[in-house]
């Protein structure tokens, strides 16, 4: 007799409303101002916070922006770095100028997601793969992700700046090192597909070509 997971599997409405969040979840750049209820930003903060991290290191830290000058100083650093990216993109730089890659000066909230100082101390799941923490943030990003799509709210990852400026713009102390500006509010409506998709700029992978069997997937690009 094989074992069953019943007695620990979510009742099917639950489980399909966690696969919807994962198919419809979209890294949104066109927000409403509306402001985000502060109820539903604690929600989306304790998802981040639960999320899994390596050696439980917890390595996240976020900066909630809501100084608008600062907001505004942010939006500089992107737009410095957007021009920059666009330029290193050679023939493919005026299709992505088009490209509205962020939404800083208008989303609801603006959060900071930095990996904190003092990072060495860990070391446990860390002695060779040290990038754990980036994967940790990650999983902390994602959670959060996923919860405001469950919320009904868009959210954006910008990437898109300087890690040493925005540093150095929030006082941010040694050995920190911001990771994501996130964007998060109200949307009039999420993207049928990723956006990127939808303008052509690239299209996601079948996942048979990126899964192997024992050795490394042969077909995968």
């Amino acid at each position: 007799m094989t074992a069953s997971n019943d007695a620990h599997r979510y009742p099917d409405d639950a489980r399909d409303a966690l696969y919807r969040a994962i198919a419809e979840r979209r890294d949104m750049r066109h927000f409403r101002p509306d402001p985000v209820d502060p109820a539903v930003l604690r929600r989306l903060l304790w998802a981040a916070h639960h999320a899994p991290s390596v050696g439980y290191m917890q390595p996240w830290r976020f900066v909630r922006v809501t100084d608008a000058a600062l907001r505004r100083a942010i939006h500089g650093l992107v737009e410095e770095e957007r021009l920059a990216t666009a330029r290193a993109l050679g023939e493919r730089e005026d299709e992505f100028m088009r490209l509205k890659v962020e939404g800083v000066l208008d989303s609801g909230e603006l959060l900071v997601v930095a990996l904190c100082g003092g990072r060495e101390q860990h070391v446990f799941g860390r002695r060779t793969m040290p990038d754990m923490d980036v994967a940790s943030c990650a999983c902390a990003i994602q959670n959060m992700w996923l919860a405001a799509r469950a919320e009904g709210l868009g959210m954006g990852w910008v990437s898109i700046f300087d890690p040493l400026k925005l540093a150095t713009l929030l006082q941010m102390p040694e050995g920190a090192r911001p990771l994501a500006v996130l964007c998060i509010g109200h949307v009039d409506a999420f993207y049928e597909a990723p956006m990127l998709e939808l303008e052509g700029w690239a299209s996601r992978l079948p996942e048979d070509l990126l899964i192997g069997d024992n050795v490394w997937p042969e077909r995968a690009p």
